[in-house]
């Protein structure tokens, strides 16, 4: 049973739904869970407010945090889905356990989603590229500065009205020394220390004129692996590749979705490591058709510009590109505008 307690004022009559900028804006409850006594403790769903940590807390000290990115959808009868919850929670728990985090409940975790959505149901925007961005985190809150894992965690979800994340085409920097994770490494957990290491080389990337960075190999830097928060996706010819996940890219939930939509949409798929040198061969004959991001937030996000070693090469997306195609069929199971055959779509309850 999950203790309720509700805003007595919501402040949504203040909030421009018109003009949101990603993760900025947020609803009014939250979900909080802490870790106790080798336990999680009773869970509760309370207006939004800060939190109060001892300076010593351990996140503040080694890191250990993780998040993950859904999305609740409305759709024409004002009903509230969500697109593969129960892959996020298996994926939410899989870091867990690379960080020495304890795995959360999956039933407390989905009624913890179901009660939050239904508070929250207001504030979930309607229309094309409209969503509620839900944001699962865990963080060590022991206060403690001694180098070992936390005995006390914090588990919340909050909940941000948001609408496109990438407002157009994108252009994207190949990454040759810098790396973002390494065989062996945590690349694959949805750790927040993933995310803080790679602003840096991704911040001196905008500088020259880009939006992300595709990062490439940890070894030889000769393949590349994912975007900052995409996977990567190429058409050469009448052919769409997209890497295999390992230790150092994640398994993406739109990114597994796109794979099965393709198939389902009889579109040539190869999962295999995507060289460099075959992306710059490709262009060089007018083969390099499309390159794409996705994840959660941006869904599909074009790549028009990706630069190498100083050198620019563009690709031509068209009005019917695979892409296209493949984020109607996502966004149309998402919205329930399409048949759900693989029973992805899940209403909130």
């Amino acid at each position: 049973m999950i203790k309720v307690t509700q805003i007595e004022k919501s402040k949504i009559s203040t909030i421009d739904f018109d003009n949101l900028s990603f993760g900025t804006v947020f609803s009014d409850h939250m979900m909080v869970c802490d870790y106790k006594n080798g336990q999680w403790q009773q869970a509760e769903i309370k207006p939004y407010e800060p939190f109060t940590f001892d300076p010593s807390a351990s996140v503040f000290h080694y890191g250990q945090a993780l998040f993950e990115g859904m999305k609740a959808y409305k759709g024409e009868n004002n009903e509230v889905f969500l697109f593969r919850p129960d892959q996020n929670i298996k994926r939410f728990n899989k870091s867990s356990e690379r960080m020495a985090i304890p795995e959360f409940p999956e039933d407390l975790f989905l009624e913890g989603l179901n009660q939050l959505l239904r508070l929250d149901a207001d504030w979930i925007p309607q229309g094309e590229g409209q969503s509620l961005y839900v944001r699962p985190f865990v963080i060590a809150t022991e206060p403690c500065i001694q180098a070992n894992p936390s005995k006390e965690y914090r588990f919340a979800i909050i909940c941000s009205p948001v609408s496109s994340y990438f407002s157009g085409a994108v252009k994207v920097k190949i990454e040759d020394h810098y790396s973002r994770a390494t065989p062996g490494g945590f690349g694959y957990a949805k750790a927040a220390g993933n995310y803080g290491g790679q602003f840096y080389p991704t911040e001196l990337a905008k500088a020259e004129g880009f939006h992300q960075i595709i990062w490439t190999d940890a070894v030889s830097h000769e393949y590349i692996e994912e975007a900052g928060t995409m996977n990567v996706f190429v058409r050469i010819g009448d052919t769409l590749i997209t890497n295999p996940t390992s230790d150092t890219i994640l398994d993406g939930v739109t990114r597994k979705s796109l794979i099965q939509l393709a198939k389902d949409l009889k579109i040539p798929l190869e999962v295999r490591p995507i060289a460099i040198s075959e992306l710059i061969e490709a262009s060089a004959k007018g083969e390099l058709l499309e390159l794409f991001g996705a994840g959660t937030a941006a869904v599909i996000s074009l790549i028009e510009t990706f630069n190498y070693k100083g050198q620019n090469y563009q690709v031509e997306n068209d009005a019917n590109s695979y892409a296209q195609q493949l984020k109607k069929a996502l966004t149309d199971i998402q919205l329930n505008r399409a048949e759900d055959q693989h029973q992805w779509r899940y209403k909130v309850q």
